[in-house]
């Protein structure tokens, strides 16, 4: 089971590093490792479980938090209508994003992250993703709003983009033309 201890923390090189691609099909540690990654995140959102093993709460989460340089992805939660959104990605890509932004409006958070970090991360508010599920079959996904921001943030993780990279220095709080709140 992983837990908070397996999760590196900002600062380890992994988090710095462009992962690299899975082979296809996926083999089984790749498949073990994506099924450990979604169990994390459902144990993390379950807070009897989370309590006992002092899990931090996590919609989303990338090889790399654990110190493995794979682009695997796992996302997780239940949106405001209580649709469960899961997905276990092989070599995600984003293909496409629309001009117009988004961003949370109570900011972003990460699980290797242990501070706060004030700030609005700007990302793209519509973006359409390729990648392998965990059977090795290609799947393309348009996604919006919440959704597309999560993805974004982990697949930044693929590439050794902390989400904080995102955020204005000079006026944290800045709001472009163009970008709504999510």
């Amino acid at each position: 089971m992983i837990t908070m201890d397996q999760i590196v923390r900002e600062g380890h090189p992994s988090l710095r590093a462009k992962a690299k691609d899975v082979d296809l099909p996926p083999s089984k540690e790749d498949i073990d490792l994506l099924n450990d990654m979604l169990t994390f995140l459902k144990n993390s959102q379950d807070d009897e479980i989370a309590e006992k093993y002092k899990l931090r709460s996590g919609v989303g989460i990338a090889a790399p938090q654990l110190g493995i340089e794979k682009r695997l992805i796992v996302i997780h939660y239940l949106d405001e209508d209580d649709q469960e959104h899961t997905y276990q990605l092989i070599n995600p890509k984003i293909i496409s994003h629309s001009v117009q932004q988004s961003y949370l409006q109570g900011g972003e958070g990460c699980l290797s992250v242990d501070r706060a970090v004030e700030g609005y991360v700007h990302r793209y508010a519509r973006i359409t993703v390729k990648a392998y599920n965990i059977d090795g079959e290609e799947v393309k996904l348009k996604l919006r709003g919440y959704t597309a921001i999560v993805f974004q943030h982990e697949i930044d993780h693929l590439n050794g983009i902390m989400f904080f990279d995102h955020i204005n220095e000079e006026n944290p709080f800045f709001v472009p033309e163009q970008s709504k709140a999510v």
